[in-house]
């Protein structure tokens, strides 16, 4: 018998709009989180993929101990189109190969409660297609713009430049199945979180019992 696939959710939101809190929350009631700036660093201190950006752009892209330099990187595939064209055709089946095996054994362990893809493109780059549900962190702009200048560095017009990248936050929360309110408290949206959990594997263990 196949092992049946986990209750997949994705969270969205805007730029430090508080995505990876609502994902620490999840796994604190039991979900495992595939966090995609992670898989990221894993993947930036491949030797294969240190090497491939070293030949497309030179020993800038390295810092002095040999790491990749992820603000280097940053400027070069923000400022050209083609370039970050480039890098995600490269990266990102990479990137695919191994949220798959994680998601395979978070399928494989039965304590998990669901998986938690964890991504801030999530709809631009169609990881949303794979989840059963999605959930909108809704935040207001300077709470979001604040927390980006304390974890980030960022000053506004940066901020403003990384959010032009992305969907227009009216359109992520339209194309959200469930919205998740951070402008009060942490213990609140604790509470808004566990009770959503607790929502959706209720409704995906009925819909498994059904014939």
């Amino acid at each position: 018998m196949p092992i049946p696939r986990k209750l997949i959710v994705g969270v969205a939101g805007g730029v430090a709009s508080g995505k990876s809190l609502v994902a620490e929350m999840l796994a604190e009631c039991g979900a495992k989180v595939i966090d995609s700036d992670e898989l990221v660093h894993r993947e930036l201190a491949d030797p294969e993929v240190i090497e491939t950006y070293r030949r497309w752009w030179g020993d800038r892209v390295c810092t002095a101990d040999g790491c990749i330099d992820r603000a280097v990187v940053a400027d070069i595939i923000f400022g050209d189109r083609r370039q970050r064209e480039r890098m995600e055709k490269f990266l990102y089946p990479r990137l695919e190969e191994k949220r798959k095996e994680l998601m395979a054994r978070f399928d494989a362990e039965p304590s998990v409660r669901a998986t938690v893809i964890n991504a801030p493109l999530l709809f631009e780059v169609g990881l949303h297609e794979i989840c059963d549900v999605v959930v909108f962190v809704d935040s207001r702009r300077e709470d979001r713009l604040s927390r980006a200048q304390e974890t980030r560095g960022w000053n506004e017009h940066e901020f403003d430049r990384r959010e032009k990248l992305q969907n227009p936050l009216d359109t992520k929360r339209k194309a959200a199945d469930y919205i998740l309110d951070n402008n009060s408290s942490t213990g609140a949206l604790r509470s808004a979180v566990r009770a959503l959990l607790d929502r959706l594997t209720a409704e995906r263990s009925r819909a498994q019992q059904s014939p």
